[in-house]
């Protein structure tokens, strides 16, 4: 199984800048997307159908424009979860869980800390979706959470951390949530295969961030421990440019 995750930063404008060109020649099984900031009736499903994902699950935030989730597939799902059942994620369209054969994809845009008051919503949000992970994993313990975690893990993943350490998606206290979310029993799987610095998937509009390659590694594909041994390969897409973010790829036997 081949699994892409991507903020698109807008399916619209990612369409106009040749998405579905670029979704034909990686090929993958099912894609996870993230920051949608559409309305499934705003958008020509027939696209994506012609593509080859005939089974494609949108779920929007209440806010035009905002946000939102989806995931594609080739196959159909065994079964389809649109949210968490908690009000406050489901409100901004953040979660969506599609299972084939005994293997749980989940696509997750986590909240960003722009300011004080929406890094407290991300702060409890970080905190009350570990939680729902932990009850989930019983039930469900091949899980694949791909997408946007707005968080930079280590010092190795963003451009300049001496600068950037009391900037929201590498506070401590991020970078302590995730390092324990990785530890309750999820693989990075990027970092699984490679230790390098200088990836990223993120760059800033400004400065010419992305040509001088100073970005953030926000995007991940945590992998369940119990499918360790399936893991092939995990990689960035960096030469994709739809985005202000590069989508990522983990294959799985």
């Amino acid at each position: 199984m081949k699994i892409v995750s991507y903020n698109v930063n807008g399916i619209r404008a990612a369409l106009n800048k040749g998405f579905i060109e670029w979704l034909l020649a990686v090929n993958p099984d099912v894609v996870c997307l993230q920051e949608i900031k559409a309305m499934e009736e705003q958008l020509d499903l027939s696209l994506f159908t012609q593509a080859g994902y005939h089974h494609n699950y949108w779920f929007s935030a209440q806010k035009k424009g905002y946000s939102g989730v989806a995931i594609l597939s080739k196959k159909r799902p065994d079964h389809i979860e649109i949210g968490t059942g908690i009000d406050y994620m489901d409100f901004e369209g953040r979660n969506l869980r599609a299972d084939f054969n005994g293997v749980s994809v989940m696509s997750l845009y986590l909240p960003s800390g722009t300011n004080l008051a929406r890094l407290d919503h991300k702060l409890t949000y970080m905190a009350d979706f570990h939680k729902y992970i932990d009850t989930l994993k019983k039930s469900h313990p091949n899980l694949i959470i791909c997408g946007d975690y707005n968080i930079c893990h280590e010092a190795i993943d963003i451009h300049d951390p001496v600068r950037n350490k009391n900037v929201s998606g590498f506070l401590p206290v991020e970078r302590e949530w995730i390092g324990n979310f990785i530890d309750s029993g999820f693989i990075d799987s990027f970092r699984h295969f490679n230790k390098d610095p200088h990836n990223y998937t993120w760059w800033s509009y400004r400065a010419n961030a992305r040509n001088n390659n100073k970005g953030w590694r926000l995007d991940y594909a945590m992998v369940s421990k119990p499918l360790e041994s399936r893991l092939k390969r995990s990689v960035i897409l960096s030469e994709a440019k739809h985005s202000d973010h590069c989508p990522i790829l983990v294959e799985i036997d």
